[in-house]
């Protein structure tokens, strides 16, 4: 397992866009106007304002800027601007050399779920399924979620025990029993779209954790066929679901499509798997979004319906020098 160093007091974040590009540019000045607030410094990527439609530009130079916020000794903490759409473009593209010669915190959701699975396999590196830039000066963005954010960047401790989401602290539980292991994940869409590529998302003894929006019931059971179908879930140990943001059966016009809920769909395709499975975690497109370390050891418990981070997910000690910032680096 590779592990980045904590974000020290006064460090930088380095920001790329892998995916979607910013909507209004004052979403990229709130999320900077944030950090430095706080006494952070933040470094643009030079793609960071690109927009070409849905994406941020082209694929290789996505891919370059990431590879080079991994190898600027300025960059503490690498974090992506949005999701979206695109992060799949880039991963054939990236120098997994370079990222895992300097490992740092890689963090991002949603789309960036391709990023988070690519990387892990190629390199070994935890990364953290969490805030984009956007999030972070966003006016609607609650402030818990970024002291949970600068908590996981900042602790060479275990984060322990996830909480439960402080506007519904309602979690659900299907089967029973206990299991620790490795936490790997994302967004549901994005794990399947990485089946039959090389990067192919490897759940053999893990916990599995899986979050989405827009995903109506009749879509996750395409999505949960097809990787059982793969072969993906029967060795699971365990699997934590995040929030399925705006994805209820009630949501949607057709009758036909209303007839099933997510809770059945998750009890038909997951509970013959007999290993714990928690629903409704504050993880995913929904109001909160507690920053979750990906490929640490964790343990899901059904009986107590807590899912909880047993292993630092950043190294003690040995943190290498950095230069100091230049004038440059905070724009």
């Amino acid at each position: 397992m590779n592990k980045a160093f904590p974000l020290p007091e006064g460090g930088t974040i380095g920001v790329a866009a892998a995916s979607s590009p910013f909507e209004n540019r004052s979403e990229i000045d709130r999320g900077i106007r944030w950090y430095e607030q706080r006494g952070y410094r933040v470094k643009l990527a030079p793609g960071v304002h690109s927009r070409d439609d849905y994406v941020a530009g082209d694929a290789q130079a996505r891919a370059n800027d990431v590879t080079a916020l991994f190898a600027d000794d300025e960059v503490d903490v690498v974090q992506m601007l949005r999701g979206g759409y695109g992060a799949s473009q880039v991963v054939p593209l990236l120098d997994y050399d370079v990222i895992a010669a300097n490992p740092k915190p890689l963090v991002g959701y949603s789309d960036v779920t391709a990023l988070h699975v690519a990387i892990r396999q190629r390199t070994g590196l935890v990364t953290f399924y969490g805030l984009g830039l956007t999030s972070m000066g966003a006016p609607k963005r609650d402030e818990l979620d970024k002291e949970w954010f600068v908590r996981a960047m900042t602790a060479t401790d275990a984060l322990g025990e996830v909480p439960a989401r402080p506007d519904d602290p309602y979690i659900g539980a299907i089967g029973s029993g206990r299991a620790t292991a490795p936490l790997v994940g994302g967004c549901l869409w994005l794990l399947r779209e990485t089946l039959g590529t090389p990067w192919e998302v490897e759940l053999d003894d893990v916990i599995l954790f899986f979050e989405d929006v827009h995903a109506p019931p009749w879509h996750v059971d395409g999505m949960l066929t097809q990787l059982h179908n793969a072969g993906k879930l029967e060795r699971l140990n365990g699997i934590a679901i995040g929030e399925m943001h705006k994805s209820e059966a009630s949501d949607q016009l057709e009758p036909w499509l209303r007839s099933r809920s997510l809770e059945d769909v998750f009890e038909h395709h997951l509970e013959p798997l007999g290993v714990p499975i928690l629903h409704n975690l504050p993880l995913g497109h929904g109001k909160h979004l507690w920053t979750l370390p990906l490929g640490v050891t964790a343990t899901i418990d059904a009986g107590a319906r807590t899912l909880t981070i047993d292993e630092a997910a950043l190294a003690a000690s040995g943190a290498p020098q950095r230069r100091a910032p230049t004038q440059a680096a905070s724009r």
